[in-house]
């Protein structure tokens, strides 16, 4: 078995560069005066319809031959396809320094029927264009009021149009580009630490036959100094239109510096609002924290003393409480297996999260790495199937299962089944409509391989070990015959229990998840892992102690089924999630159509049923220590 496990780690290690999952570099890029500057394009978003498109699937300007740049898992997933542009052509390429005005792209004689209708579907959806220039993404310049002074935010990408008031659509054809630098006084050397945009839309006139090779325009032209402005006719979106496209450069020194240069670009909101949101959640733990301190150190205390105290059966007989349960409290629960393969399953999503964490707060998962984030997530959730599995195989020892080859293979197709059928589902749906966002055929393939070629295997290996070590032996006897449950208090009901269970853990993350679902759903940054980490903090301790406290009231009604509800009790709090982002979507998104919702819907589904694993093993956990500690403590004859 210990070969097996070599080779599959030397499987993993020779497999995965070899597909590509890879994080982007970010070393800086030095340039002289004059030196090519490569812009790229990349696709086209809306918040409406949550449906990316590739750049050259509208009738923009085109270089010669479109070369499409390498992508990692994470970019492909996300729709990203990033390529060459025009403005990479021989004749008009951008160079460092050397600002350029009034240069022309491309002229489009006419705009045929199908290129109006496609430029006016993408004005009326609000797209917007995403480029990238030395790993830097396009961004428009807001400015917002603080205390009084003028405070520069970016927003990223460019609108493709716009509508006017009197219902005309007019088309973003001239780009007005600013590029900052930060120039090395020793070295005289440059380093790109901004790209700004300004679009404009202008009906642009010339004199004559029109010159491809030196186009002299009316509306701007470098030689007159004359450049384009909002006073200018603007370019209508219709059929038999005549369109030119153009752009300005604009370098500007700045203070900047490499390093801090995306500290613009992921300004999100105030961190008022995230330190209310630590406060808020601090404040829930506290009260947790109390109530079990109370339970531990008083109820429980006096109990465990009480119970030890006894002298005759005939005393044992008259008390209640969760001592009476004693002989039914470690009976394996119905559908054990099933269980079995839950918490493995929450296992490896915790282990996942915690060493992305680890990752983001140490930087290496910024969004100046593209698609890293997902990257890393997808393939640290296949290696942590080694830890899912030996927690899955460990469980089921403790029940004594004995078909752990069927309970493992449940636990390597269940979730990532479910996942997948969800993902599959949409993807279709995405491919109808001709997205970028659709995943081509080679990426499902690695999906595949990542699957059943790594972290199935994986899921066998750890289950085995857990399944091979001797199951911990429980600190009381447990008896033959089931005790009878006492008619149960209203309050007791296993239903509403689980319910008000997963109130406080949706609590305490519900502010810091309106960010996670403003950077998801309205394409924006979030970079505040620092916060998130410790609100995950904050979450793993809310969910022990809401199951253990609400465990004890369960036992104290002498009812033992505990294992099931333990996992149901936190992890209750997925139902909560799922419902924040209905009302996310009807307060806070405008989609209308029928693809775009079901995508957020399918996916939010997937987040919540993550979040429902990761939370009822974390209150499983939890609750399972905490009944072996105290049946441990008390004497049983």
């Amino acid at each position: 078995m210990e070969r097996t496990l070599l080779c599959l780690i030397f499987l993993c290690v020779t497999t995965v560069p070899a597909l590509g999952f890879y994080l982007p570099g970010v070393a800086p890029q030095d340039y002289a005066k004059g030196d090519k500057v490569v812009l790229k394009v990349n696709k086209l978003t809306s918040t409406r319809t949550q449906l990316p498109y590739e750049y050259y699937s509208m009738p923009y300007c085109r270089p010669e031959k479109i070369l499409p740049s390498a992508e990692n898992l994470g970019e492909v997933l996300r729709g990203d396809r990033i390529e060459n542009s025009p403005y990479e052509a021989r004749h008009s390429p951008l160079k460092c320094t050397v600002d350029e005005q009034c240069k022309t792209l491309c002229k489009i004689d006419a705009l045929s029927a199908n290129q109006a209708k496609a430029f006016k579907g993408k004005i009326e959806d609000d797209y917007r264009v995403l480029m990238i220039l030395d790993n830097l993404p396009i961004a428009i310049v807001r400015l917002r009021d603080d205390n009084g002074q003028p405070f520069k935010t970016y927003e990223r990408g460019f609108p493709v149009g716009r509508i006017e008031e009197n219902g005309k659509l007019y088309l973003h054809n001239h780009l007005r580009f600013t590029i900052l630098y930060h120039r090395d006084a020793e070295t005289d050397l440059s380093r790109i630490v901004g790209f700004e945009v300004e679009p404009f839309s202008v009906k642009h006139k010339y004199d004559g036959k029109w010159n491809a090779d030196r186009p002299e325009l009316k509306t701007c032209n470098s030689n007159s100094m004359k450049f384009v402005s909002e006073k200018d006719p603007k370019q209508e979106v219709k059929e038999g239109e005549e369109v030119i496209f153009t752009y300005d450069v604009s370098f500007k020194q700045s203070d900047i510096r490499w390093a801090s240069r995306w500290d613009t670009y992921l300004i999100m909101t105030d961190d008022q609002i995230h330190w209310f949101s630590i406060i808020n959640s601090l404040m829930i733990v506290l009260f947790l924290s109390g109530m079990v301190a109370m339970i531990m150190m008083r109820t429980l205390h006096r109990d465990i003393s009480k119970y030890n105290q006894l002298e005759t059966a005939e005393e044992a007989q008259e008390e209640t409480g969760w001592k009476l349960v004693h002989g039914d409290v470690f009976r394996a629960p119905a559908n054990g297996a099933l269980l079995s393969v839950y918490v493995g399953t929450g296992a490896q999503l915790l282990g996942m999260a915690l060493v992305t964490m680890v990752f983001a707060v140490l930087g290496f998962l910024s969004p100046a790495n593209r698609g890293g984030l997902m990257t890393a997530m997808l393939l640290l959730f296949v290696f942590m199937g080694i830890f899912g599995g030996y927690s899955a195989g460990r469980l089921y020892k403790t029940f004594k299962g004995e078909q752990w080859k069927k309970t493992t293979l449940k636990m390597a197709l269940l979730f990532p089944g479910v996942l997948f059928a969800v993902f599959f589902t949409l993807n279709m749906l995405v491919w109808g409509q001709k997205s970028s966002g659709a995943v081509p055929f080679g990426t499902l393939f690695a999906l595949f391989f990542l699957w059943f070629g790594i972290s199935t295997p994986l899921v066998f290996v750890g289950s085995y070990f857990g399944f091979k070590k001797p199951a911990p032996e429980d600190p009381v006897r447990t008896n033959k015959i089931p005790r009878q449950i006492p008619d149960q208090a209203w309050y007791m009901n296993p239903m509403f229990s689980v319910l008000v269970g997963g109130i406080l853990p949706f609590g305490a993350v519900f502010i810091e998840l309106f960010f996670i679902l403003t950077s998801m759903w309205l394409h924006q940054f979030y970079y505040l892992f620092g916060f998130l980490c410790l609100v995950f903090v904050i979450l793993i301790i809310t969910c022990a102690e809401i199951t253990i406290v609400l465990c004890y009231f369960q036992l104290c009604s002498e009812d033992y089924h505990w294992w099931w509800r333990s996992y149901f009790t936190s992890g209750s709090s997925a139902l909560y999630l799922f419902l924040y982002s209905a009302f996310y979507f009807y307060t806070k998104l405008d989609i209308t159509k029928l693809v775009p919702m079901a995508m957020y819907f399918g996916y939010m589904f997937i987040v919540s049923y993550s979040f429902f694993c990761l939370t009822g093993t974390i209150g499983f956990y939890a609750c399972y220590i905490f009944v072996r500690k105290i049946y441990s403590a008390v004497k049983i004859d």
